[in-house]
């Protein structure tokens, strides 16, 4: 299937690894070209460099911490400039701690939110009048299933993606007219650089092995695994298709069918 995407261009944020950068990866395979945000410039330089050479396509990368207001708003500027327009804003970037609440800090609290939430939110800011000038647009938020399966050791992960679904849901009753559909796309765990941290802080948290804890999450999966980025990104890409547009205000899991309820009862077995 001709997924229409041929001359496109995309803004991926946190495509330096991990999920957002397989979501890059998989853009520009067909054919799109596409700027990529993080924080730190040696991963998003490589990460850029064997993209483009593996695409041949344009792979832009920027340095930017998105808790910052006025670098995302030279981000989205620049990258508009370059590529020529923005068809497609792929939310990424961030992550959340997990913990229970009784070992959260403020901090963590605040860098949940900061990050997860007001990145896509600093992001979409920007974005959104480049669309609405340009015609129409695509925004897929990758957000998580935290939100919509709540799980007490990941509260504020399942705080901040909450609000980010609201967010998504709420933009798409907006600027529908404008020709602007949003998707939120919800991971359930994913093997990226991220999840050995994941699962050393439920060791820490939990009292267990790591190797226990290590297997708390496909245990609570009917599939018996986590995700691969590459998975998470061809559902994206699909979505960000012309294909796809009409598919507006809805939010898709791609967890494997978790159940989080049970990777509860797991841990106080």
């Amino acid at each position: 299937m001709d997924l229409q995407l041929n001359g496109k261009t995309a803004v991926v944020t946190g495509g330096s690894q991990g999920i957002g950068k397989a979501i890059a990866m998989a853009l520009a395979r067909e054919g799109v070209d596409v700027a990529i945000c993080s924080r730190g410039k040696e991963l998003l330089e490589a990460a850029a460099q064997e993209i483009a050479a593996a695409t041949g396509r344009k792979i832009l990368p920027y340095v930017v911490d998105l808790t910052q207001s006025g670098e995302v708003e030279s981000f989205i500027r620049q990258a508009a400039e370059d590529l020529g327009r923005i068809d497609i804003l792929v939310n990424n970037a961030g992550s959340a701690p997990g913990g229970i609440i009784e070992t959260l800090t403020e901090a963590d609290w605040a860098q949940s939110l900061q990050l997860k939430f007001m990145g896509y939110v600093r992001c979409l800011r920007h974005v959104l009048p480049l669309m609405k000038k340009q015609g129409g647009g695509r925004v897929v938020n990758l957000i998580g299933n935290d939100g919509v399966k709540p799980s007490y050791w990941e509260i504020a992960p399942g705080a901040a993606n909450a609000a980010g679904q609201n967010l998504t849901l709420s933009l798409s009753g907006q600027y529908g007219k404008d020709g602007i559909s949003f998707v939120a796309v919800n991971p359930g765990p994913v093997n990226t650089e991220r999840w050995d941290g994941l699962v050393r802080a439920m060791s820490r948290d939990m009292g267990l092995s790591y190797e226990e804890a290590d297997q708390l999450a496909p245990a609570s999966i009917p599939m018996g695994r986590i995700a691969e980025p590459s998975e998470v990104a061809n559902l994206v890409v699909m979505l960000a298709s012309p294909l796809m547009h009409y598919v507006n205000g809805t939010m898709i899991e791609i967890d494997g069918g978790q159940q989080k309820p049970l990777m509860d009862r797991a841990r106080d077995r």
